[in-house]
This record gives structure tokens, C-alpha cells and sequence, in this order.
């Protein structure tokens, strides 16, 4: 059975349920997501470089985990479930907000998501699902902003989005 994947309405009201590679070709359509941000008591964060495998992004560096809820799955839910299933990581996670964004990938496909962004604290080291992750690391904070300054194009664009925001409400 195919992954379905949440459909919303513009104000994250759920209106239906489609196969997740259907969400993510041409120019998407309109579905729920999450971020989280794990961070280390030295203020470092967790991040990730997604696997080579995958359809959109393979190989770029992003935030501790992304992904999105099942059919009859809360967000928080999803992201506590997800975030041991990638990372080997079971912590409290805190939703701080949440955005609507769109990128297109080469000609591939696209995100077009409602994207709820999560914090958590976990002091050990990840133990990656090899399938979703190709690498990780602990990063400080003006490493990572340093690096994507000089680099772009290694980071995902929900990643950089969420940064921004993240630094506006002083969570970094």
C-alpha cells in the first residue's frame, strides 16, 4: 500500500488524501508536512543529509527530519512517530509554527506544503534509518548560517525558510 498523504485547503483544513508521489510531481498539490529541529544542550543542531534515493532534494542537507502525517494521523503524532523512525530519537517535541511554501525541484517535481516546524532537545547521537539519511552531523548555529551563505545550493529550501524564522523568534 502507497503512503497517503494529508490534503489541506490553504488554511490547513484537511479536504481529501492522495498517494504521496502524486503530491510531489509537477507542481504539487497542497498537503500537510513537519519539520523538526533537534537540538544538543550545546546548542548545536542535528542535521541531515537526505538520502540519495530520494525523488526531490536527494543529497542536500536539511534540518534533524521532515515528513508528513498519515491518513488519520495528528501532526504531533506524526512527528514524534517519524522522528525515531529516521533518526533513532525519541524526545519531547514542541510545534512552534507553521507556513505554507512551494519549490519546484529541477524538472522532477515539487513540495507544496503546510509545514508544521517542531523543536526538541536530545543529547545523543542520532541512529539514522540509512534509507531516508546518507550522512548527519552536529552543527553550530553560525557554522550552519556561515556555510549557507557561501553554499545555497547544498540546503534545502524549507530548511532556509525555517532558519530564518527560527532566528526572528530567537530560537537559535
Amino acid at each position: 500500500m502507497k503512503d497517503e498523504l494529508i490534503l489541506v485547503d490553504t488554511e490547513d483544513n484537511e479536504i481529501g488524501f492522495e498517494e504521496k508521489e502524486k503530491c510531489h510531481v509537477k507542481n504539487g498539490i497542497l498537503h500537510r508536512a513537519f519539520s523538526i529541529f533537534i537540538f544538543n544542550e550545546e546548542k548545536e543542531l542535528l542535521i541531515q543529509q537526505r538520502g540519495k534515493y530520494k525523488m526531490l532534494w536527494p543529497l542536500f542537507w536539511s534540518n534533524s527530519c521532515c515528513s508528513h502525517p498519515r491518513k488519520g494521523e495528528s501532526i504531533e503524532n506524526a512527528a514524534s512517530r517519524r522522528i525515531v523512525e529516521e533518526c533513532g530519537i525519541a524526545c519531547e517535541l514542541k510545534r512552534i509554527y507553521k507556513f505554507k511554501y512551494s519549490s519546484k525541484f529541477e524538472e522532477v517535481g515539487s513540495e507544496n506544503e503546510i509545514c508544521h516546524v517542531f523543536i526538541g532537545k536530545n543529547n545523543n547521537n542520532p541512529i539514522v534509518n540509512l534509507e531516508e539519511i546518507e550522512n548527519w552531523k552536529w552543527i553550530k548555529i553560525p557554522d550552519l548560517l556561515n556555510d549557507i551563505s557561501k553554499n545555497p545550493n547544498k540546503y534545502t529550501p524549507w530548511f532556509k525558510l525555517e532558519l530564518i524564522e527560527l532566528k526572528k523568534r530567537n530560537l537559535l
